[in-house]
């Protein structure tokens, strides 16, 4: 919490000094913030009661998330500009440096109370391991070598951007998308084999490898580094999908409501499957799970109508919330099964998405939002599971992992750009991009019926003990 509240102090001194050393130590800080949260609030969330049910607790916290991720454009919009209505770019230009600073003292202030608040609360878990770690030293080297490779693949791609596009023909641009789609499959590689190397190095001799001997848990890296980048891809390219005639010809203002509404599908899904943290009798926890989807969908509505947005046109996306409902029933708040029906039902959408246009296609690559919102904690409590002494060390490795974020997207927007320039179709591209989506909803699918019996074969189940 602390990092947070510097970062956030580190920000104002760049607002204030207009530097871009300053402003870089500012995002630095925050996100390093961000990453020591993550890294302990997981574990900390399960070990606050039965491992078992730490799924919900999880969720929870990600609903709370999401809440605010709904909500937090309205409170800026009110904060900065004192209306909910849409802003313009006039009015953005025209903003006080003043109120921006005053913004991020009050995010600095929340940051402080949170951290009070754990530092003073008595009725807690310390969240101490008093057992000694093994030392990680080949999970480290390994970890260091990836990092290196993917540095080498990137700089290629960065440096790729000085090029002014304005200045090549067509052929020219084919192959300069060709050569950064290269390189960021090439980082997708290191990723990958990477940890499956790993994996197989830690079977044959597991000292030295701490955390990743567990195969649950390097499974578990590779499942979050696909499931934060198809969450991210989905939403990044949708409004370059939505441009094109066939789903609705769209420009970026008038694509706000739906990708609005794919970040807000997160938050339906979310607190639905949080109910379950309350340990409330089950026909109460039922009639929440049906009850709690709709209201959530209803303040999406309600928030971007405030905003000004016309909402009409997802109106009927209730429909994909009440597949989400019954999905919910059927697995039984049993993390496994939850995670492998929600893959699963990813896959479907992405391919219907793919082989159709129009309303369907759109809801379809909505509804992947709701197919995600319960993937980081079931990732997590999975890949966890059985570690130990390890569970610190665990989630660190697990958050390394939302790189996701920086290499799925780009391949599925490099991808797009490859396979329009060898059609004749427009808008093909962006299309049949999304079988990425489908691929990474594909592996979450494999990860969650693969990881059941690793953890069977540990004496852990914990689809058995719900």
């Amino acid at each position: 919490m602390l990092f947070s509240a510097l970062g956030a102090a580190a920000m104002i001194i760049a607002v204030n000094g207009n530097t871009f050393a300053g402003m870089l130590a500012g995002l630095f800080i925050v996100a390093l913030g961000f990453s020591l949260q993550q890294t302990a609030a997981q574990p900390f969330a399960i070990t606050l009661g039965d491992p078992a049910t730490g799924t919900s607790r999880v969720t929870l916290g990600g609903a709370v998330n999401s809440f605010g991720t709904t909500i937090g454009p309205l409170v800026v919009s009110l904060a900065l500009f004192g209306t909910t209505a849409a802003i313009t770019d006039a009015q953005i230009a025209s903003l006080g440096l003043n109120k921006v600073i005053m913004l991020y003292v009050g995010v600095g202030l929340l940051f402080v109370a949170a951290a009070s608040l754990f530092a003073f609360s008595k009725k807690v878990p310390s969240g101490i391991l008093e057992e000694k770690t093994e030392k990680a030293g080949k999970a480290l080297y390994s970890l260091l070598i990836m990092t290196g490779l993917l540095i080498i693949c990137f700089v290629p791609v960065f440096n790729s951007y000085k090029t002014d596009m304005s200045t090549l023909d067509d052929v020219a641009k084919h192959a300069l998308e060709s050569y950064r789609l290269k390189w960021l499959f090439g980082a997708l590689a290191v990723v990958v084999l990477g940890l499956l190397v790993a994996n197989v190095s830690a079977r044959k001799n597991n000292e030295g490898w701490g955390a990743m001997k567990y195969p649950q848990l390097v499974l578990g890296m590779l499942a979050i580094f696909v499931y934060v980048g198809v969450e991210v891809s989905v939403s990044s390219n949708l409004a370059e999908l939505l441009r094109h005639p066939d789903f609705g010809g769209l420009q970026s203002s008038e694509a706000t409501p739906y990708i609005a509404m794919y970040w807000g599908s997160l938050m339906i899904g979310r607190w639905a499957f949080s109910v379950s943290a309350f340990n409330l009798k089950k026909s109460t926890t039922l009639a929440l799970q049906i009850i709690v989807p709709f209201l959530a969908f209803a303040i999406i509505l309600a928030v971007n109508t405030a905003f000004g947005y016309n909402m009409k046109p997802l109106y009927y996306y209730v429909v994909c919330v009440v597949i989400q409902i019954i999905a919910f029933y059927l697995t039984k708040n049993k993390p496994a099964q939850t995670l492998l029906l929600f893959g699963l039902l990813g896959v479907a959408a992405m391919v219907i998405g793919t082989q159709t246009t129009g309303t369907l296609a759109v809801y379809a690559f909505l509804s992947g939002g709701l197919c995600c919102s319960i993937m980081w904690p079931s990732i997590f409590s999975l890949s966890l599971a059985g570690l130990g002494k390890y569970t610190s060390q665990g989630s660190a490795f697990l958050i390394m992992m939302i790189l996701g974020a920086g290499v799925i997207p780009p391949i599925q927007g490099k991808l797009a750009d490859f396979l329009q320039a060898n059609s004749t179709i427009n808008g093909w591209g962006i299309h049949q991009s999304y079988w990425v989506a489908a691929i990474c909803f594909a592996y979450l699918a494999f990860f969650a019926f693969a990881v059941k019996g690793i953890l069977k074969k540990q004496g852990i189940n914990y689809d058995a003990a719900n």
